[in-house]
């Protein structure tokens, strides 16, 4: 409460100071929206962890989950399992879809249209949507019954639009100029998009994949219908378990293990800083080669 209070506070100093002293309105609000976001972000991580940090204990890190020390270990290795298997799945999918749209298909095509108006619409479709689907077609029409299979297609159905949306405007942003160069020098066209255009745009198209990892990690309606809750360690790619956000939703409904919620979602936090840090760094690196 206090983090939110310093922050109105500061908003209602530069509303103030900008009024008073006449400032440009445009510089007023931007430095205001500036405020807001980097105090919530700040509000939010500061709340996860001095509520989470005080009930991390060795026990919740233990192999087999019991309901003394409600381990997240097997959901930390089942996110894992689910986030791989995942990208796996829809990475090269979205990538060769977005491939065609931009450097083989006719932008003015009905195809390319459909195809673009049907990744749009998959993309704003709620993920309990997703998890109805993933439960009647995954689990009960093929029998993969409430296991890790069922979520990883599930899921990887839900992120395709988003891969294939990012690696488009990745591909787009490389200019043309490149393009026709590397034909003037005798390349073909699937060696012109191999060796220049995809690692031209691979800072976007990883960035695209961060995001689409974030979105499983954060996963909880799309695979609480698919991959189940059990809170055993997966011993096959058919067995039920639960990931890390689906395990804190657990334990925080439950209303049991409140504090050992809070702890798992301070995991998941440091889980999705170092995604976020591994995928700077990755971007980083192609930038160097590109420039």
């Amino acid at each position: 409460m206090m983090a939110l209070a310093l922050i109105i506070f500061g908003i209602i100093v530069l509303t103030y100071i900008g009024l008073k002293k006449n400032y440009n309105m445009y510089k007023l609000f931007t430095r205001v929206s500036v405020l807001v976001t980097f105090g919530s972000l700040v509000l939010i991580v500061a709340y996860i962890l001095l509520r989470g940090i005080p009930h991390l204990k060795l026990s919740m890190f233990s192999l087999n989950y019991t309901s003394e020390n409600v381990s997240m270990l097997p959901s930390i290795i089942t996110t894992l399992i689910v986030v791989v298997l995942g990208i796996a799945i829809a990475t090269p999918i979205g990538i060769s879809t977005a491939i065609y749209l931009v450097e083989y298909a006719d932008s003015k095509s009905k195809m390319v249209e459909i195809i673009r108006l049907a990744a749009e619409t998959l993309q704003g479709i709620p993920s309990i949507v997703y998890g109805l689907f993933g439960m009647l077609f995954f689990v009960l029409r093929l029998g993969l019954k409430y296991s890790i299979l069922s979520g990883v297609f599930t899921i990887s159905i839900m992120i395709l639009p988003l891969i294939i949306r990012s690696t488009e405007e990745a591909l787009k942003s490389v200019p043309d100029s490149i393009r026709h160069a590397s034909f003037a020098l005798g390349a073909g066209k699937l060696r012109t998009i191999g060796k220049i255009v995809i690692p031209a745009a691979m800072p976007g198209i990883i960035s695209g994949i961060v995001l689409a990892t974030g979105r499983i990690v954060g996963e909880t309606a799309c695979l609480i219908y698919t991959l189940g809750t059990a809170t055993a360690l997966p011993t096959s790619l058919f067995s039920s378990s639960r990931t890390l956000a689906l395990h804190m939703y657990m334990l925080s409904s439950e209303g049991l293990h409140v504090g050992e919620a809070y702890a798992t979602g301070t995991v998941l936090l440091v889980f999705v800083l170092i995604i976020n840090y591994i995928s700077n760094r990755l971007a980083s690196k192609y930038m160097e080669v590109k420039s």
